[in-house]
């Protein structure tokens, strides 16, 4: 079998925050933003793998969810524990380092983890949690 990661998708309340925090601070490209109503939905990803793709997407947009489940999901968001992702890199402190200098919310700086990661942490602007391994 051979299978691949197209799209994952994080919830983004405020899409220029957004584009700032994965475009100009992460590098990524934005590959599509298509809007409906005051709604957007942005594709990023990195330049060099046009195969996988983050859609940052208005939370809570279907309309089968209750009013108190969007509740939920904006407590969750405020929290900062309702989604996140792993990226990887092979120069941990120098995206540390660019994604600090761009005013991210640094949630741990690169260390060593005791099962066998060096990674950092950030959330970004809609409180995802972002992680960023040491490729290896």
């Amino acid at each position: 079998m051979n299978v691949t990661i197209h799209n994952t998708f994080l919830p983004a309340d405020d899409p220029e925050q957004s584009l700032a925090f994965y475009r100009d601070a992460l590098g990524f490209e934005v590959r599509g933003d298509v809007g409906y109503g005051d709604m957007r939905w942005i594709t990023v990803g990195p330049v060099n793998q046009p195969q996988t793709s983050i859609v940052l997407h208005p939370p809570a947009a279907d309309p089968g969810i209750t009013d108190e489940e969007r509740r939920t999901i904006a407590e969750l968001m405020a929290k900062g524990t309702y989604a996140g992702i792993v990226l990887s890199t092979p120069d941990l402190e120098d995206v540390f380092e660019k994604l600090q200098a761009s005013g991210a919310d640094v949630v741990q700086e690169p260390m060593d983890q005791p099962y066998g990661v060096r990674d950092c942490a950030f959330r970004d602007p809609a409180g995802n949690m972002v992680r960023i391994n040491q490729a290896g």
